[in-house]
């Protein structure tokens, strides 16, 4: 079992972004940093408010900035136990990742450009905000589901279709 490092988790984010198309449609040159994020934003809340998509935004940047998680954002992002297959290329094992979007089996492929192009601009924009929506939060899920692990949290908010957490004290 191996984990990605910084380099390797930006090959991974960008694998599977549209990059071209951003760089050619709202005419900026991708920061994979930004990728990452937008990434992570557009799996885990198109279809939440601006505020929804920013709290997810929070969660990763105060995992950046916690000692627990890795240092960058991709490495948040792509966090989790990782295998070769015999053509070299690095996979997740299913359903062992910190975003379960990208280990749960299914293609990570942006399928709405023009959506994504709008996280993206969102995630630039973030990236100069210091605004933290979820006070904290490191962890967060879906409010139809509940994770054994919520009981031993503290609720920080509840934004959109989401409930966030940090440590209890």
């Amino acid at each position: 079992m191996q984990f990605l490092d910084s380099v390797m988790a930006v090959l991974v984010a960008l694998s599977t972004n549209p990059v071209k198309n951003v760089e050619n449609d709202i005419k900026v040159i991708v920061d994979p940093q930004v990728a990452c994020l937008a990434q992570n934003i557009y799996h885990e809340a198109r279809n939440e408010s601006t505020a929804g998509m920013f709290a997810v935004a929070n969660v990763t940047m105060n995992r950046v900035k916690s000692d627990a998680f890795p240092n960058t954002i991709c490495e948040v992002v792509y966090e989790g136990p990782h295998y070769k297959n015999s053509s070299g290329k690095y996979y997740p094992h299913k359903n062992r990742c910190q975003f379960s979007w990208y280990c749960d089996g299914n293609s990570d492929k942006i399928k709405n450009i023009p959506k994504y192009e709008d996280i993206y601009v969102l995630s630039s924009i973030f990236m100069k905000s210091k605004l933290d929506l979820t006070d904290g939060a490191l962890f967060y899920h879906a409010d139809y589901v509940n994770p054994y692990w919520a009981e031993t949290m503290n609720v920080t908010a509840r934004i959109d279709s989401h409930i966030f957490y940090k440590l209890k004290d």
